[in-house]
C-alpha cells in the first residue's frame, strides 16, 4: 500500500487511485504557490527527473477547508525544475477524501483497547 503523511494526517494513495483511475483531471495546481511546500516533503531528485508529467496529481480536499497535494510531488518537483507553471489535478470529494484517509482530521477514531467496555 502507498501512503502520503504530512504532519497529523495519512492517506492511503493506493485507493486514491483506484476511485480516480480513468477519471479526467478537474483542478489545475499553479506550481508557483506549491513550490515552497517541497522543503517539507523527502524528493528522490532521480525519480523526479523520470516522472510522467502528463499524469494528473491527486489534490485532496481537507476537512479544515484547505486542499492538500496526496499524490504527485515529485511531478511537481520536476515541473518546479523545468519552469512548468501549472499541472493538472484530480480533486477528491469529501467523501473520497474521507474514504482515504487513514487518520487525522476532525473525526475522531475509535480504537479497540483491550479490557475497554
Amino acid at each position: 500500500m502507498e501512503v502520503f503523511q504530512m504532519l497529523g494526517w495519512r492517506w492511503d494513495i493506493t485507493a486514491a487511485k483506484k476511485l480516480t483511475q480513468g477519471r479526467a483531471p478537474d483542478g489545475r495546481i499553479v506550481t508557483e504557490w506549491w513550490a515552497a511546500m517541497l522543503q517539507l516533503i523527502a524528493i528522490n531528485p532521480e525519480h523526479a527527473a523520470q516522472v510522467d508529467l502528463s499524469e494528473p496529481l491527486i489534490v485532496a480536499t481537507v476537512p479544515n477547508g484547505g486542499v492538500l497535494i496526496i499524490d504527485g510531488w515529485h511531478r511537481l518537483c520536476k515541473a518546479v525544475t523545468i519552469g512548468l507553471p501549472e499541472l493538472s489535478a484530480v480533486v477528491l470529494t469529501a467523501e473520497e477524501e474521507r474514504a482515504c484517509r487513514i487518520f487525522g482530521g476532525e473525526e475522531a477514531v475509535e480504537e479497540d483497547v483491550p479490557g475497554s467496555a
